[in-house]
């Protein structure tokens, strides 16, 4: 790895695009905060975001506005898997360039689109080190790259950086089952990055703090730990949609179609709706993509004629069109067998919605008592509330909607609060 390939700009340019909230960068005194954003360089040609892009373009967005003057920017680039600083004025150029990726899906052509992904890389080309002026945080939010720890440990050297990550998961080890072929190996590469260097880590759940320890050889001791729920950003952040909605009642469920997310569960159950009520069944409309080792689902998918009509598989969407599907279901589903987090119930409740949901630790941590939770193996009890749901007096999707109006939305700025005090944590330490 090459961590040098390009001279540097003799500094670095102020990022500052709205006045800075009072006193709010203060406490972390001369340190430089580097958050790396190599996850969303490496999904450039991609038209719409996973979870985990929408994280680290949440973090690049809200520390621009918390932290100018103490905020740069790096990446490992996916041309070449160089390391380097990028320019921060291209940086802002490539966070205006994705999101308007993400909010004109529709329009989106993949020609256009990759010639205009290739000028973002190649004005974010990786550039040298400059000297250090204080004390340095390298952040990773994304699991990119950590399955390399001889890398990562260069990188801490080169900056001479303390290290912060972001734990999303750990699924592929408690659950190897669910993962990708190899994927419990790359995760425990990544795992031990995290256990060799990280001076601070951020679960986005309690849930997620508590399944890495037993997975780390030092365990938590002389490292900063914070579990901070990721918040949900307005319904109209990225644009209005006037996407065509099912006429008759429909649930949704958000997800990538892998075993884990338990899509098999719903399909039986609308076969057998159907079977029972005929045209008067509800709808179901999925949302996400074909992903991985899902055969069962897909052979239902594609050549189940009783699901036609009743279930639409509509891939991938902008965010325009999902949320204003969401708006419109009577319910969002969420069936799967293990979560780290589960953004959806946290989206779905902030925006009023009731929420099915499987009975796991995650989703219990974030929807509280707000949602109606069930065994994901109960067909029988997804079915019945299912059917109850459907229907427009439905006591029981009126008696949610009351616990929700009690139920405390977490948010974007208490969530970086937490982050800005690990942060001084981790600089106080090495002070």
């Amino acid at each position: 790895m090459a961590l040098k390939p390009f001279k540097a700009p003799g500094a670095r340019l102020a990022l500052r695009s709205k006045p800075r909230g009072k006193g709010r960068e203060g406490p972390l005194g001369d340190t430089e905060v580097i958050l790396d954003i190599s996850r969303l360089l490496s999904r450039s040609f991609h038209p719409t975001p996973t979870g985990i892009d929408r994280v680290e373009y949440i973090y690049a967005r809200e520390l621009l506005d918390r932290m100018p003057d103490r905020l740069s920017f790096a990446a490992v680039h996916p041309a070449g898997g160089y390391y380097g600083r990028l320019d921060p004025a291209a940086v802002r150029q490539f966070l205006a360039f994705t999101a308007a990726r993400w909010r004109n899906v529709g329009a989106y052509d993949k020609k256009t689109g990759r010639a205009a992904a290739i000028r973002q890389m190649f004005a974010l080309r990786p550039r040298a080190i400059p000297p250090a002026v204080g004390p340095r945080i390298y952040l990773q939010v994304s699991p990119h790259h950590l399955d390399d720890t001889d890398q990562v440990g260069e990188i801490l050297r080169a900056e001479g950086a303390q290290f912060v990550t972001l734990a999303h998961d750990v699924i592929p080890l408690s659950h190897p089952e669910f993962a990708r072929p190899n994927g419990a190996d790359e995760h425990r590469a990544r795992v031990r990055t995290i256990d060799a260097h990280a001076s601070g880590i951020i679960g986005n759940s309690q849930a997620t703090i508590d399944a890495l320890e037993p997975h780390m050889a030092h365990g938590y001791a002389g490292r900063a730990i914070r579990v901070a729920h990721f918040g949900a950003d307005a319904p109209d952040m990225f644009g209005g949609s006037d996407h065509p909605i099912p006429e008759r009642p429909y649930f949704v469920y958000i997800s990538t179609i892998e075993p884990r997310k338990n899509h098999l569960l719903l399909l039986n159950i609308w076969r057998r709706l159907i079977e029972t009520l005929g045209d008067a069944a509800p709808m179901l409309v999925l949302i996400g993509r074909r992903g991985w080792e899902n055969e069962n689902v897909i052979d239902m998918l594609d050549r189940a004629d009783i699901l036609r009509g009743h279930v639409i598989e509509a891939g991938e969407l902008p965010d325009g069109p999902m949320q204003q599907l969401v708006a419109g279901s009577r319910a969002m589903l969420m069936p799967s067998f293990i979560e780290g987090f589960g953004m959806p119930v946290v989206e779905a409740l902030s925006a009023k919605i009731p929420v099915i949901c499987s009975d796991i630790a995650a989703h219990r941590e974030v929807g509280g008592d707000a949602p109606d939770y069930l065994d994901p193996l109960d067909g029988l009890g997804w079915m019945r509330i299912i059917e109850q749901y459907s229907h427009a007096d439905s006591p029981e999707r009126a008696a949610q909607q009351q616990r929700i109006a009690h139920w405390r939305a977490p948010t974007w700025p208490d969530y970086f609060d937490i982050v800005i005090d690990l942060l001084q944590e981790v600089t106080a330490s090495v002070s």
